[in-house]
């Protein structure tokens, strides 16, 4: 059951269907993947990618707008320091979006009957579908991003209902989450309507000729803060209680048994309003006229007699009565499975946790290797710390590690306990205090109820303290928090989404007839801590016997673990990273002196941005292709790749008459562009140009793009190629400018490069720089650590280090296609004689090496005339071939800056 060896690796990449992971061996794929599959997923992949591959033929035009807008624009999204950084969706957050739109708006998917048709098991019925409205599971991994799906499906339906004449769909919209820890997850993400804002979700007014930004008028209500309720245009956030009917009280921080208070997850009572409430969100929601529900951690909804999915078929029945009907119902959860461990046959979507896991998406769980656990022993005794101290010490010891490499990086490592009942709770949280003097007054304890939710002792709390406890559950990620361990009687199991958690004991038994599935209990702690970065992120997760059996079970999953030696003199150093940062502890270093300063130089190159309509297309100067012959069956189907890593973008299928459009594909040659040199806007302008290169200037002579073997030869890689390539050195000339000078705006120092986690590989002690080591990286890895130590050994080496993207020191340049980009050089040196060098080693060569090499040379000297003043620091660069330094071998850096300044400026 392993993945695919060819299963792409980065989260953002699509995912073939024929690469997906599936529960079986691999010579299996073929006769076995889609009955093992959920039911409807194998068939729905499959039409998804070939509607994907064909630019979405056949959705409507607001659909076709937004998909384009998500994924297949370039977003730049603002950081706190000023800065910006691209944003874009996981592929596994795209695919469950493509896949609702799909269904609805291409299949017309209304109902269970609509679903059948997808049902590649053969063993789905209608009588399996419980709902006459159309609803679509999504199933997607702990921490993949469910919440960015709802966003993205609440402005589809809203824009959709808006700009599409006769939508069924709905501008309310009703997010329902299963209990108050979950709502306050959502809150943070949904209040102020943040969420639309800071992710790309609404379009720029004017793209594809809609002011999207200023027609999304939308009112949040969260729980009983209900305000004004528009005909059209709210959400409603609340927990599951509020959209009851009837004079069942709801859980009150008042009632003695406050397990349901917090997080339980409701059976077939159903629970009504608060006490103290005055709002009736359950008769609000059934008065207005057009409705789309959107359930997260829906694995809730797991039986038609429960009270949950009741609420639903009220409000869709409340409709019928008005001759409407609730317009979608959209479930997102990590384990859409029955009681009996059957997946929900709505599932249309399917993102494992074994992929998520592979990709980086979570963390990588791992578990003691068998010597470990055979120095683990239960000890007869009454008392669970007598019992089970060896468990809790060898999670002390992994905890402790953990906790002082990401304490360096800024970051509080979190531990979790958790415990079979009330009594242990207390019990633990107060032997871990005893044998670990960091967690003095730094552990929390969680009282809960017999089946787990959270909630007090039952001799109760004032309602500030219980308000104080869910407050402190939920922040203890922050500095803010004392807390650094919890200790809970169960695993809070969801909501509770605390991303630093980076050790798991689990003290319980587990008894076999628990619908708690094991994904949900790691769930807690896969959550990662670091974005932004791909590195791998682990969580140690140990316990008990039957707590581990429970564990891997999720094997059948194909969650694979990694076993590693803990604890104690035989346990591991933690290698999930290296941590790489300015050695202050060291007593035989000098950080002051070993620090370097380098100024931060305005950019010499800048892109302005000018009308594209100034392109001439018939000024290119490029040769003339001539057209190749085609037969009708060469030009039935016609696919068109990207250049830069001939991925297949759409594909044209003629009709019967074999009529073609060539608009999709001047949009796809236009697209690319603007992608490739990083244009944001500018495609009403490129479109005709791009078109009138395509009819008058490409071929030998005037062609009808409406001819299909026209559409087959523009298909080709070498009309593609002529194509970008002078479109690109055209667009290039129009807006990128030599500013001619450069002025000091700051200063880069060594010493101030915060820490940071890579991978594991091999590095370099150095006490000549101010960082506790030199890790290699990429190819060049045994010249960069080879030149680390030659630095360290030559006489006129006053101080070096290794220019790491952290520190921050890159130029703009421009590539030799033309195209603006930044480059980092890899060493900073300063000689006996005040000197700093900036140092470029590559083990082989490159195509953009004199364009570095130039623009290197010219910041050098920008540097040193700027600095003039400041001391009149002289800098100077030296290119660092790995053939040449093999050879040479320098015994001084002055030998070294004399050799290879003659071989790179030759």
């Amino acid at each position: 059951m392993a993945l695919h060896p060819n299963f792409p690796r980065s989260p953002y990449e699509i995912l073939p269907p024929d690469l997906r992971w599936f529960p079986a061996a691999e010579e299996l794929r073929s006769t076995a993947y889609e009955k093992l599959l959920p039911p409807l997923v194998a068939k729905v992949r499959e039409e998804v990618k070939a509607w994907r591959d064909a630019d979405y033929t056949g959705a409507s035009a607001t659909s076709r707008a937004l998909l384009a807008w998500w994924f297949d624009t370039d977003h730049l999204i603002e950081q706190g320091d000023g800065t910006q950084s691209q944003f874009r969706y996981y592929f596994a957050q795209r695919e469950a979006v493509e896949t609702v739109i799909w269904l609805y708006d291409v299949r017309g998917a209304r109902d269970k009957f609509d679903l059948l048709r997808f049902d590649a098991s053969g063993a789905v019925s209608s009588n399996m579908f419980d709902e006459d409205w159309p609803r679509f599971v999504v199933k997607m991994a702990t921490g993949a991003g469910k919440t960015k799906v709802l966003s993205l499906l609440i402005a589809w339906s809203y824009f959709h209902k808006l700009y599409e004449a006769g939508s069924a769909l709905a501008r309310n919209f009703l997010v329902i989450a299963p209990n108050i820890i979950v709502l306050d997850r959502l809150r943070a993400d949904f209040d102020g309507l943040r969420i639309f804002f800071n992710d790309p979700v609404l379009p720029d007014n004017g793209h594809a000729g809609h002011n999207w930004r200023d027609d999304f008028q939308i009112a949040l209500h969260i729980q009983d803060d209900v305000r004004i309720v528009r005909p059209t245009g709210n959400i409603f956030l609340s927990n599951i209680h509020r959209v009851y009917l009837g004079d069942v009280p709801e859980p009150s921080l008042d009632d003695d048994d406050l397990r349901n208070y917090f997080l339980a997850p409701f059976g077939a009572k159903p629970v009504g309003k608060t006490t103290d409430s005055k709002t009736d969100l359950g008769e609000i929601v059934r008065e207005i006229d057009e409705l789309a529900v959107f359930n997260d951690e829906a694995h809730h909804i797991h039986d038609p007699r429960m009270a949950w999915f009741q609420c639903i078929q009220d409000i869709h029945h409340q409709l019928l009565q008005k001759d409407l009907r609730l317009a979608l119902q959209i479930d997102v959860t990590a384990t859409p499975r029955h009681d009996n461990g059957a997946i929900f046959v709505q599932t249309v979507s399917d993102y494992p946790l074994v992929e998520a896991i592979a990709q980086n998406v979570v963390k990588h769980p791992v578990l003691p290797d068998a010597a470990s656990r055979a120095k683990l022993a239960e000890h007869k005794s009454p008392i669970i710390t007598e019992k089970y101290a060896d468990y809790l010490q060898l999670g002390i010891e992994e905890w402790r590690k953990s906790y002082a490499e990401h304490e360096r990086l800024g970051k509080k490592a979190v531990l979790f306990v958790m415990v079979d009942d009330t009594k242990n709770c207390d019990e633990v949280g107060a032997y871990l205090v005893k044998i670990c003097p960091e967690l003095q007054d730094a552990v929390l304890v969680i009282h809960t109820k017999v089946n787990g939710e959270i909630s007090e002792a039952a001799s109760g709390k004032s309602k500030e303290e219980l308000e104080l406890l869910r407050k402190q559950s939920n922040e203890i990620d922050t500095w803010k928090s004392p807390y650094k361990a919890i200790v809970s009687v169960l695993m809070l199991k969801e909501g509770w989404d605390v991303r630093n958690v980076t050790t798991v004991v689990g003290l319980r038994a587990y008894a076999a007839k628990s619908n708690i599935l094991p994904e949900q209990t790691l769930g807690r702690g896969l959550r990662r801590m670091y974005f932004g970065s791909d590195e791998r992120e682990t969580v140690s997760v140990m316990g008990t016997p039957a707590f581990m059996e429970f564990v891997e079970s999720i094997q059948s999953e194909g969650v694979t673990f990694e076993r590693i030696a803990m604890g104690g003199a035989g346990g591991r150093d933690r290698q999930d990273s290296l941590v790489v940062e300015v050695d202050k502890e060291a007593s035989d270093k000098d950080i002051d002196a070993l620090d370097i300063a380098l100024p931060r130089l305005t950019r010499r190159f800048n892109r302005e941005f000018k009308d594209l309509a100034e392109l001439d297309p018939g000024t290119f100067g490029n040769a003339k292709l001539r057209i190749k012959s085609f037969t009708p069956e060469e030009t039935r189907e016609i696919v068109f790749k990207t250049m830069l890593d001939s991925e297949v973008d759409h594909t044209i299928q003629l009709d019967s008459s074999g009529a073609a459009d060539y608009r999709s594909v001047v949009g796809f040659f236009a697209r690319q562009l603007l992608k490739d040199l990083c244009l944001v806007g500018g495609y009403d302008q490129l479109y005709p140009k791009v078109k009138a290169f395509m009819r008058d200037h490409l071929f030998t002579g005037s062609v009808d793009l409406d001819d299909p073997v026209i559409l087959r030869n523009l298909s080709e890689p070498e009309v593609s190629k002529v194509l970008f390539d002078h479109f690109r050195a055209a667009i290039n000339a129009l807006t990128i400018h030599d500013s001619g000078s450069s002025r000091i705006e700051g200063h880069i120092r060594l010493r101030d490069t915060r820490p940071f986690r890579t991978e594991p590989r091999g590095f370099l002690p150095a006490k000549r720089s101010v960082f506790n080591r030199i890790v290699g990286e990429g190819r060049a890895d045994g010249l960069e650590l080879a030149f680390a130590a030659f630095l360290e050994t030559a006489p006129d080496v006053q101080a070096f280090g290794k220019n790491y993207m952290a520190v921050g020191f890159k130029l703009d340049y421009v590539k030799a296609n033309g195209d603006l980009s930044t480059y980092t050089p890899d060493f900073i040196v300063r000689t006996t004689d005040a000197g700093v060098w900036i140092v470029e080693t590559k083990g082989r060569e490159e195509l953009d090496v004199p364009q570095k090499m130039a623009r290197l040379k010219q910041w050098c000297a920008d540097a040193t005339e700027a600095s003039k003043e400041e001391g009149g620091t002289r800098y100077g660069f030296v290119y660092v071939d790995q053939k040449s330094f093999e050879q040479q071998k320098p015994s001084s850096f002055a030998g070294l800056a004399s050799t290879f300044r003659e071989y790179q400026e030759g």
